[in-house]
């Protein structure tokens, strides 16, 4: 692992580093390590590289995990930007194999939105999919009347 960590730049399998493989989790830290390297030079680097190109009337920015992002967002959008949280309950997300790293899982970009951000839906993913389903089509409608 380097201290500047980048797909393109190092020859690793996108795709795999989208999963929850092992493969992953080898480079997990050097990832994050070269995000904050990205985002302490210029904060909105991720933010606008999201957008970029993007012309839908809705558009879906999943994973942000940063205060600065949706601060981002809001500076750039206003009052249209609607922010979800989906949630679990760490028995849930042990039965899906999440196990917690320390230095990982409690690091900025894993909780860096736990505190601190009052969210405009809270989706809760337990696995039961008729009340998930039903949370999601209450967000769909919302949106569809926000257009």
């Amino acid at each position: 692992p380097t201290d500047s960590l980048s797909p393109q730049e190092h020859g690793l399998d996108f795709q795999r580093l989208l999963d929850a493989s092992t493969y992953k989790e080898m480079f997990r830290q050097d990832m994050i390590r070269w995000g904050e390297e990205k985002r302490r030079a210029d904060p909105g680097f991720f933010c606008r590289a999201a957008v970029e190109g993007a012309l839908q009337p809705v558009w879906v920015v999943s994973d942000t995990r940063r205060l600065s992002d949706v601060e981002w967002f809001r500076d750039a959008y206003g009052d249209l930007v609607q922010t979800v949280r989906v949630v679990a309950t760490e028995e849930t997300r042990k039965r899906r194999n999440w196990v917690f790293v320390t230095g990982v899982d409690d690091a900025e970009s894993e909780c860096g939105l736990d505190q601190g951000l009052a969210f405009d839906w809270v989706i809760t993913n337990d696995g039961d999919k008729v009340a998930l389903g039903q949370q999601l089509e209450m967000l769909v409608q919302s949106l569809h009347r926000s257009l």
